[in-house]
């Protein structure tokens, strides 16, 4: 994802151009490592899961560790792509929190849907791009703690726990929303 979606940044391509990338990296993902490993690619989706129970605790350091590693070794390679507070830090909390909130649920709905792997690739990375098209000139439209992690790290950009923690918040408060296949209490 921040190689591909990070490089189309680095090659100046158009807002479109750049969400779609995003988009397609996330799809690509979600096709080829969901049977190996459910195709955790972000940490706030997998301490998400974790939180509610979804993926093993003992396994989330383990998939922390490889996304940021990951990120980080793209970002040498792409070396742009950071993701950078446009608006005020106070709109960007909430901006973060807010699509993190949607991407995430959005996963929940395919998941418990029991959606085709195609049809769940396709509609996260659908939503990914959507999400980075309407607000990426606004926040940079991070909704991965892993993929501001590596370009913000390799660029000096800073802005690590703003991006961090605010997609984590939004990720998790996405578990609190029942969906119609959710039991009853």
């Amino acid at each position: 994802m921040v190689l591909l979606g990070c490089g189309s940044v680095a090659l100046g391509w158009s807002p479109l151009a750049i969400s779609i990338t995003f988009g397609l990296s996330v799809f690509a993902a979600i096709m080829i490592f969901q049977p190996i490993s459910g195709a955790h690619i972000n940490p706030a989706v997998s301490i998400a899961f974790a939180a509610k129970g979804d993926l093993e605790t003992e396994a989330l350091p383990g998939y922390i560790i490889a996304q940021c590693l990951g990120a980080f070794l793209a970002a040498v390679i792409v070396v742009d792509g950071a993701t950078t507070p446009k608006v005020s830090i106070a709109n960007t909390w909430a901006i973060e929190i807010a699509i993190t909130f949607l991407l995430m649920y959005s996963i929940h709905v395919l998941v418990r849907r029991e959606a085709s792997l195609f049809k769940l690739a396709f509609g996260v990375g659908l939503m990914v791009s959507v999400l980075s098209f309407c607000f990426g000139g606004f926040t940079g439209a991070s909704m991965n703690p892993a993929r501001t992690m590596g370009p913000n790290i390799v660029t000096g950009s800073g802005h690590l726990i703003l991006y961090s923690i605010a997609t984590v918040i939004g990720a998790v408060l996405s578990n609190f929303i029942p969906g119609p296949l959710d039991e009853e209490p």
